[in-house]
């Protein structure tokens, strides 16, 4: 017997009346089971903990339901892989917004559209940010970041060298770990 799964993502923690509507979306599509998750869509599927298990549990013509593409995939690699995953597994997607369902051709190439054009759209909003720091630089109003004090990091590495985890060292001088590995070089 056929089964209709939902998955339901957001990004930060403050989206949670967005995670509720797509689970009420969800469940008024049929899911008998949703599983949800706060994660950046970004990552990538394998990466993504209730996701993953939504994967390994779906079987022979199952249906794996969200409400928006962009919800399961933000590149349209993983958004194939997920697709060919479910596709060996004898399931298919649903998408509930943009009618679109894997099942057939016609579907599979629709979602693969929208992937594309959402990756497209997320290339253009990545140019048009780096081009507004430029004219800011330019314009002297975007200093960067403030430079790190040498002898912070001098500090960390004298902890370290006594023995000092790098993290414990880094959070006794107040230098991110990051910024640690960063001026190090």
């Amino acid at each position: 017997m056929a089964r209709r799964y939902g998955y339901a993502r957001v990004s930060t923690p403050g989206q949670a009346l967005v995670l509720h509507q797509q689970r009420k979306v969800l469940k008024a599509a049929g899911c008998t089971m949703i599983r949800a998750e706060q994660i950046d869509g970004a990552t990538p599927h394998d990466k993504r903990p209730e996701l993953s298990r939504l994967l390994a549990f779906v079987g022979e013509g199952d249906v794996v339901a969200v409400t928006r593409l962009d919800r399961l995939a933000s590149s349209l690699k993983d958004l194939q892989d997920i697709v060919r995953l479910l596709e060996k597994k004898g399931a298919s997607l649903a998408v509930t917004e943009q009618q679109i369902d894997t099942g057939d051709t016609a579907g599979r190439v629709f979602a693969e559209m929208l992937a594309t054009f959402a990756q497209f759209e997320t290339g253009l909003r990545r140019e048009r940010q780096l081009e507004g720091i430029a004219r800011a630089k330019a314009e002297g109003k975007y200093k960067g970041r403030k430079p790190v004090d040498p002898q912070k990091i001098a500090e960390v590495e004298r902890l370290i060298a006594e023995g000092a985890p790098v993290a414990k060292a880094c959070k006794e001088v107040g230098v991110g770990r990051s910024t640690y590995y960063r001026e190090k070089g």
